[in-house]
């Protein structure tokens, strides 16, 4: 009795083992490949607890969630042979596990494998491009050229791409003072010739501004000879005139002008007080 107790306690014991042995739990986050000596035999896909042969067969799990791949920064040239480093940066998921262990055997073997090709992809895109276009609206063409690789070899290793972006490009220190030597000469040479530019609308405007001025200078010239000769007819016409009406007057007004400019402040004359000068000092009619 004793001995049959013992024999059914070992046979609860395996039969519970094999039980334990039989049954896995797949995460929501996760999906599992079931292994038989090695081979891969199905995959577990829903989550939730899963029955496999105890014993014989193993599980191995994959995430579903998505995934990064970051391989090392890469030294690229560029269309016209210059350098750059470039960081880029890859999110992926697995799809298929069968497909994935098949392909690249283990993780880090894929991340191996796949960085290699981004970074080939990578190179061959960037190569086609120059400095400028990285720096523009050209870069997201670049990248979708680059994507769209990637995503056609992913099916070939079982996982789905889900985006990829160049994270930094930089200039080697070599390039970077080329670079900068050429454009600081640029914008020398672009400076310099802004200030030509200046300088010849500057003397534009000033040969523009003397032409004008000689040409108001002359206008005004002529028109002020023009009054000054209208002004002298007029006043000649009018002392004529004034002559012809009474000669005695307009020889005493012409005396009285006389006066006035020959005797100003400083005006020392020596004449006889009996001088035809001053025949109307003493009379209004000049005797």
């Amino acid at each position: 009795m004793r001995v049959t107790l013992i024999v059914l306690g070992i046979l609860l014991a395996v039969v519970g083992v094999a039980a334990y042995s039989a049954m896995f739990t797949v995460h929501q986050t996760q999906q599992a490949l079931v292994l038989q000596f090695g081979n891969p035999k199905w995959v577990a896909n829903t989550p939730g607890l899963h029955f496999k042969v105890p014993f014989i067969q193993n599980v191995d799990y994959y995430e579903r969630r998505i995934l990064d791949l970051d391989p090392p920064p890469q030294e690229a040239p560029l269309a016209d042979q210059k350098r750059v480093n470039v960081d880029t940066f890859a999110r992926y998921r697995i799809v298929d596990p069968l497909e994935f262990r098949k392909k690249a055997g283990t993780d880090r073997n894929f991340r191996d494998v796949f960085g290699g090709q981004l970074n080939a992809a990578v190179r061959a895109e960037v190569g086609r491009v120059l400095l400028g276009d990285m720096l523009s609206e050209k870069r997201a063409e670049v990248m979708d050229r680059i994507s769209q690789t990637l995503k056609d070899k992913a099916p070939e290793f079982g996982v789905e791409v889900i985006d990829v972006r160049i994270g930094r490009t930089d200039l080697p220190e070599a390039t970077s003072a080329a670079v900068y030597n050429r454009m600081r000469s640029d914008r020398e040479a672009y400076a310099a010739e802004i200030r030509a530019e200046g300088e010849k609308q500057k003397l534009r405007i000033e040969a523009e501004a003397d032409r004008q001025r000689t040409v108001i200078l002359a206008e005004a010239q002529r028109e002020s000879d023009i009054l000054r000769g209208q002004g002298d007819a007029e006043r000649t016409r009018i002392l004529n005139e004034a002559y012809g009406r009474d000669v005695e007057f307009f020889a005493f007004y012409q005396t009285l002008n006389a006066y006035e400019r020959g005797l100003g402040d400083d005006t020392t004359l020596v004449l006889s007080p009996d001088s035809e000068f001053f025949r109307y000092f003493k009379s209004s009619v000049g005797r």
